[in-house]
């Protein structure tokens, strides 16, 4: 049979395994209030292979998407035009963004959250993640965590997952320590991470991305460092429009 027509939004990618596959979900809707991508948002799927985890992304009784998934060995389904509004964030927010499905692009890697990410994944990534940021003109520090707008609830995609080797090529952002006096959730705040959540709840999920080692209590690095990234990409400094 025949593929659909790729949709608007679809680039055919080089340097990865394949050329993107279109395979429509039903689960979208339209992007609210005129919003167009401003940021995007990396997920694992937490299930035990990709074919499992593009069923339910495409079943309608799961009322779940994302605009795009990244197969282990870097294939990379379309699943929703990028003008539309993906299902994928769910509740939570990222500085103002309240409503982060209408205002982002999501993009799910097939991983049960127990393994590391496999290089043909991360390199399809990467080119997906370039095109992406440079086509909706988005900031690098507007690529977050699942985790990072709803820290209460979310943990994707997880602590193996290599967010220095993203910004190393100016795909993410990495903090760099200031000494400070301010408190944590304040500094965490100005960066982005939601103001309803507990302070508890905001530092697991800092740590998850930028010291997924560490368990230890509130410590004089994590504020040094949460004073680095809310010094050089504070969240209102990081908006593409005004």
């Amino acid at each position: 049979m025949e593929s659909p027509a790729f949709p608007r939004g679809c680039r055919w990618l080089t340097g990865v395994a394949c050329a993107p596959i279109w395979h429509p979900s039903p689960n979208f809707g339209e992007r609210r209030k005129d919003a167009s991508p401003e940021m995007v948002v990396l997920h694992a799927t937490a299930m035990q292979s990709c074919a499992e985890a593009l069923h339910r992304l495409c079943d309608p009784a799961a009322e779940v998407s994302a605009h795009y998934l990244i197969s282990e060995t870097g294939e990379i389904w379309q699943l929703v035009d990028e003008v539309k509004r993906a299902w994928h964030a769910g509740r939570g927010s990222w500085g103002d963004v309240t409503d982060v499905n209408s205002h982002s692009i999501g993009i799910e890697l097939a991983n049960p959250l127990t393994c590391p990410f496999p290089e043909p994944q991360m390199a399809a990534l990467e080119t997906l993640l370039h095109d992406v940021l440079a086509r909706h003109e988005i900031s690098p520090s507007r690529v977050i965590a699942h985790s990072d707008m709803a820290p209460e609830r979310k943990v994707d995609p997880g602590s193996r997952f290599d967010w220095r080797r993203l910004a190393l090529q100016g795909l993410s952002i990495w903090p760099e320590p200031e000494r400070t006096s301010c408190e944590l959730a304040m500094l965490l705040h100005a960066a982005g991470y939601p103001s309803d959540v507990a302070t508890e709840e905001l530092l697991a999920a800092f740590r998850l991305r930028f010291r997924p080692d560490v368990s230890d209590p509130d410590t004089d690095t994590d504020r040094m460092l949460a004073a680095g990234l809310a010094a050089r990409f504070p969240f209102d400094a990081t908006r593409k429009r005004a």
